[in-house]
């Protein structure tokens, strides 16, 4: 095997996906202490100082408690190199989770023990589907009193149409839960039951038989084990590898996040069963990890994650190829030629240079707005990989700055929260008014505090006489400026100059369509 192939085998770039509150971060920040990542959860070890760096790392998420944007981490553990994606779990912050999906080859599906499948996890499992994208099942909260494991295992199946097969299995619930039995490798790991803010070694167990398991576990658990794995085993087919890898099957894992219970097993579930690189669509072809030459798409762009430098960086996976710091990679979607100096690797807020990246990676490329969400970077071939939309909004609303001296600013604040895929903003024909688009009014409340706290521009929204908006497509361009110039109090251009029609409710979409057959008025629109 070449050195090419060896580094993509052993690379697992995978999401967790869930409802709000499902512990969703608290996941992602185990993975990392039992990856090695970090030496205290909540805190990561950086040139020697303790530092707070979670997940969930922007101010605004430090205050509500809740991711509102992706956060890429790199670690290593059992010879494997990972890159997690931890998405936002709120249902208005859902267009970058779905952008994010195209960047894994895996997710991590996190289910409440008390509540199991709610409805944000339903859409964001259904977006995993439509790209079948492999999905491992954590139920988390299991030292909380829950559902029978047993109904959870029914829920998923008939709800979500997915086989299962239980890969861990829980000793007891609430109070009495004790920790969860290995199925895939018939093992006991006992941990101590802890907050888990550090590493504790964990007895190990072999087997049902093992009397350890005896003398560990009180007698009435230990019975009640042994049963119901038997009658798990009884009841549930063998895991079948290919079923997860081709999204018809789920292995189902039980624990504690919060108390470490559970998650060795999660990530040693990432190592043997998700799967490495995968190949990637574009316009004429599908683009195979192994390939030597390097290609990437840009699926995210974040500004401001150092507030002091207002710093912007693209977030771009790399699809295959062996990646070189300092190559020259090419924007297809301009020809222009890019010289990647100061590739960065993550741990949230915390990045260092990357000397070298091989597909499957998630690279960081300092920019200043050269690079757009849906970009494609090759060493040459005009390539363009698809599968990263723009969703049209659901609310509008016009912007306005509390000092008016300060219009320009906005608009360039406005343009690069666009650009990072926040929200849709559009710039009216007549009068220049801003007009921001969402998928859920707390992306208001959002937008609002970071344009006030990165961009020292207090603003306040107003409501407008608009419900949507469609980007104006047609075979002549000509037809799309003859649409604008007759139509200039209803259209726009988005912050990529693309003409867009604002509507006023579902009836004037539907007559203008009629007025102008030879337009097409789209929903989504791929970047490309």
């Amino acid at each position: 095997m070449s050195d090419l192939k060896r580094e993509i085998a052993r690379r697992r770039t995978f999401a967790i996906i869930s409802h709000p509150d499902a512990g969703k971060t608290t996941l992602t920040e185990k993975l990392l202490l039992f990856g090695g990542a970090i030496q205290l959860a909540g805190a990561v070890k950086a040139r020697g100082d303790a530092r707070r760096a979670r997940s969930d790392w922007m101010k605004v998420e430090q205050e509500r408690g809740i991711s509102v944007t992706t956060s890429a981490m790199s670690f290593e553990y059992a010879g494997c190199a990972f890159n997690l994606l931890d998405t936002p779990g709120h249902q208005d912050f859902s267009e970058d989770t779905y952008r994010t999906l195209s960047a894994v080859d895996s997710a991590i599906m996190v289910l409440d023990a008390a509540k199991g499948i709610e409805s944000q996890t339903r859409k964001l499992f259904e977006v995993c589907r439509l790209r079948d994208v492999p999905i491992l099942t954590f139920v988390n909260k299991l030292d909380r009193e829950g559902r029978d494991a047993f109904s959870l295992l029914d829920e998923v199946e008939q709800t979500l149409a997915l086989e299962v097969t239980p890969a861990s299995w829980p000793i007891g619930m609430g109070t009495d839960f004790l920790g969860c039995y290995d199925l895939l490798h018939d093992r006991l790991l006992l941990m101590e039951r802890t907050k888990g803010r550090t590493l504790t070694e964990g007895v190990a167990c072999d087997g049902l038989g093992d009397p350890r398991l005896d003398q560990l576990l009180p007698g009435r658990a230990v019975k009640q084990l042994r049963e119901e794995v038997e009658m798990v085993r009884g009841l549930c087919q063998p895991l079948d590898r290919q079923a997860f890898l081709e999204g018809h099957r789920t292995p189902v894992f039980f624990g504690s996040a919060l108390n470490n219970f559970g998650v060795h097993e999660v990530l040693q579930g990432l190592v043997e069963l998700a799967p490495p690189p995968r190949s990637q669509p574009t316009q004429t072809r599908r683009v195979e990890p192994d390939e030597p030459k390097v290609t990437a798409f840009v699926f995210k762009i974040q500004a401001n994650m150092d507030p002091r430098h207002h710093d912007r960086i693209a977030f771009m996976r790399l699809c295959s190829g062996h990646f070189k710091r300092g190559m020259r990679l090419t924007q297809t979607r301009t020809g222009a030629d890019l010289f990647v100096r100061t590739p960065l690797q993550f741990l949230a807020q915390d990045r260092e240079l990357a000397d070298e990246a091989f597909a499957g990676d998630i690279l960081g490329v300092p920019n200043h707005g050269k690079l757009r969400i849906g970009d494609t970077l090759t060493e040459g071939e005009a390539l363009r990989f698809t599968g990263i939309p723009s969703f049209a909004p659901e609310m509008l609303r016009r912007v306005r700055p509390e000092d008016p001296l300060r219009v320009k600013h906005l608009g360039r604040a406005l343009l690069q929260l666009a650009e990072e895929g926040v929200a849709r903003v559009f710039k009216q024909q007549v009068g220049g008014q801003w007009i921001v688009g969402v998928v859920g009014a707390l992306q208001f409340e959002i937008i609002a505090d970071r344009i006030r706290t990165e961009y020292n521009i207090p603003v306040r929204f107003e409501p407008v006489n608009l419900q949507t908006a469609r980007w104006i497509e047609a075979d002549d361009p000509a037809e799309v400026q003859r649409f604008v110039d007759a139509n200039q109090g209803d259209a726009a251009e988005d912050h990529a100059g693309a003409p867009v029609f604002l509507a006023r409710n579902d009836w004037h979409i539907e007559r203008t369509g009629k007025d102008w057959p030879k337009l097409r008025f789209q929903k989504t629109r791929e970047q490309t």
